[in-house]
């Protein structure tokens, strides 16, 4: 019984890395006030139909500020327009912050299907950068 504890312990965690790693799109926040990451924000992600945006999926990032897996389980992201929405406002509120920036829309273009992409984001109460990670 001992050893089939570890071996399945190792299994699961083999399961949530090996989804994570198959999923296309990861984010990740960290708060360059503190140099922490941003715990606990709201992120939510859409993609472009003509003029209109559909919801395709929302998550909360982790206490390493990361999401490892945004993009919805068992589907292709196909080539399109997308945008990642991170909800900062309310994580500003949390944490009893003032700030310029309720949310943080940024918006990418997904050239090739299933592209692995990851988007950081660097956040202060009145300043953000991003960038194209990997």
């Amino acid at each position: 019984m001992k050893v089939i504890v570890p071996i399945l312990l190792a299994s699961l965690s083999f399961s949530v890395v090996a989804a994570e790693s198959a999923n296309p799109l990861s984010v990740h926040i960290l708060n360059q006030q503190t140099g922490l990451p941003s715990k606990g924000v709201v992120v939510e992600l859409e993609k472009q139909e003509g003029s209109e945006w559909k919801h395709l999926a929302d998550a909360v990032t982790d206490d390493g500020g990361r999401i490892g897996a945004l993009y919805p389980s068992g589907k292709d992201m196909s080539v399109g327009v997308y945008k990642v929405t991170f909800k900062t406002g309310e994580y500003f509120s949390g944490n009893k912050q003032e700030t310029f920036f309720p949310e943080i829309p940024v918006i990418f273009k997904v050239t090739t299907v299933n592209q692995k992409l990851h988007i950081p984001l660097l956040l202060s109460q009145y300043g953000y950068s991003t960038y194209r990670g990997s």
